[in-house]
């Protein structure tokens, strides 16, 4: 995983390793975006909106949620890129799913903002130097890197394309 030092709290570590196969960020970013909508255009429409459970989230939802979280990931990596002191807060992921309507929309929708959330994470982080990379903040009462929250992108989306597989397919 490049020369950059990852920082980050215990609860992260699962990400990180599931970002293992990605050398850097970037790269990692560009070829699992072309997987995640090649995945979500096969999943038979009769199991995009299935839960199997009635308190869990559809395959809809999921697209949806990874896409508030990269946007919530990049905006913290911005801040601590930038050097802001400012301690960023958590943000409540069940509460951003019940209130998102993902299954009201259509899947081409929800992969066409996906899409473009990517490629401004994608021109975010192929911009920061190593020194930008390596800068920690304090994010949900942790210090982590802006270098480790690129990777928990990468780490997120695995996880939960492996939950798809696993649980709705």
């Amino acid at each position: 995983m490049n020369s950059i030092e990852l920082f980050f709290p215990p609860f992260y570590e699962k990400y990180i390793k599931n970002a293992s196969r990605h050398q850097d960020i970037v790269e990692g970013l560009s070829q699992q975006e072309e997987e995640l909508v090649t995945f979500f255009k096969q999943i038979p429409k009769d199991k995009i909106e299935f839960r199997y459970a009635p308190d869990k989230w559809t395959p809809k939802d999921i697209l949806h949620h990874l896409t508030d979280t990269e946007r919530i990931f990049s905006y913290r990596s911005l801040r601590v890129a930038r050097n802001d002191k400012t301690a960023l807060p958590g943000f409540e992921e069940n509460d951003f799913v019940q209130f998102a309507n993902a299954n009201d929309r259509s899947m081409e929708s929800l992969l066409k903002e996906f899409q473009t959330v990517r490629k401004a994470t994608i021109s975010l982080f192929e911009n920061f130097k190593e020194e930008q990379l390596n800068r920690r903040g304090e994010v949900s009462g942790n210090q982590m890197s802006v270098g480790a929250m690129g990777y928990v992108i990468l780490g997120h989306e695995t996880h939960h394309i492996s939950i798809i597989k696993e649980r709705y397919l």
